[in-house]
């Protein structure tokens, strides 16, 4: 099968930082589905992995985690597909990714594909929904929440997961949401999204949540720029509040959380392929809750551009796009 792999964590402006090559199909067995990929997304954590590869890796690696895609076979312990189906789902880090024609992933953490929408727009869905619908109901567990008019501030509110994580929020429960941003096009984006309140991250947070005059927010989820907003987070959040956050923060002083008994939540959608939690079939059924959703027009795909088959000319132009820090929804790649 053809696939678009690497070796090296070369800068993404070197010529032969990803390469096709051929490689063997794989072959389900147990859990696994052989996913014919139709269309994928890029994700920033494609960027993380390649710059983290060892140079001293001599193999082949294929990236990638959203994939939208055929059933093509199946493993022996198989329950939920069969043959024929689409499918849609994020994969595992531990295991070959989604930039080829074939890939195998555990069907316990994959989803029907909406029916309503196309596979490019499905495509941009699985991972950042995934993570979203984790750190809202699964670590925050807002669902929970014994406050009459709960706040939530989402942090980086307008990319993939925040894009997602807002529209949740407005049509699962009765938060008032505010999200930040920092561009008119990605305040614009928030706004027709349903958020309650927008605030702009390149700016004093405290001084703008404090002008709202709307009290503390009861929750807290930063999706980048952890680093900078700690102690503005630490002042702001309201005492027994909740905190949650999926950056990589390289100084993460959790001591200002201290005085007000404050819960801190991390998030990594990986955690439950990578460790094989007995509970691992949550995440089929969390794409299963967003197939719906998309399909009863409740949320919408947060697509942002396609940008044509799936080769190195456009690996290497989406990778491009994320490093650069300015790509506005999710980037797809469709068909080879």
């Amino acid at each position: 099968m053809k696939a678009v792999a690497y070796k090296k964590p070369l800068a993404i402006s070197e010529a032969q930082v990803f390469s096709e090559v051929e490689v063997d199909t794989p072959i389900a067995t147990g859990h696994d589905l052989l996913i014919e990929i139709k269309a994928i997304s890029i994700n920033p954590v494609d960027i993380k992995m390649r710059q983290r590869t060892s140079p001293d890796n001599e193999t082949w690696k294929i990236l990638g985690h959203d994939a939208v895609g055929v059933v093509k076979a199946i493993g022996d312990k198989v329950q939920n597909f069969k043959v024929g189906d689409e499918v849609f789902y994020a994969g595992s880090n531990q295991r070959q990714g989604s930039y080829a024609e074939f890939q195998l992933v555990d069907e316990r953490i994959v989803g029907s594909k909406p029916q309503s929408i196309s596979n490019a727009e499905a495509a941009a869905l699985p991972l950042t929904s995934l993570t979203a619908y984790e750190m809202l109901f699964d670590r925050l567990k807002i669902q929970d929440t014994k406050q009459d008019k709960p706040i939530i501030l989402v942090i980086g509110a307008a990319g993939g997961v925040g894009s997602i994580t807002v529209q949740l929020l407005k049509v699962l429960t009765e938060f008032t949401v505010i999200a930040t941003a920092s561009r008119p096009e990605t305040k614009a984006w928030l706004q027709e999204i349903g958020a309650d309140y927008i605030v702009d991250h390149s700016q004093p947070l405290e001084q703008q949540i404090l002008d709202l005059n709307i009290g503390a927010p009861h929750y807290v989820f930063s999706i980048n720029g952890t680093e900078r907003y700690t102690q503005a987070i630490a002042n702001l959040i309201a005492p027994q509040g909740h905190f949650g956050l999926i950056d990589d923060p390289e100084n993460f002083i959790i001591n200002p959380f201290k005085i007000k008994s404050i819960s801190v939540h991390w998030e990594s959608m990986f955690t439950r392929s990578t460790f094989q939690t007995k509970d691992m079939t949550r995440q089929g059924d969390i794409l299963n809750k967003i197939s719906k959703l998309i399909d009863d027009q409740r949320i919408k795909t947060t697509l942002g551009q396609n940008l044509g088959t799936i080769n190195v000319e456009h690996v290497i132009q989406a990778h491009t796009m994320i490093e650069s820090g300015h790509s506005i929804g999710k980037i797809v790649l469709e068909g080879f």
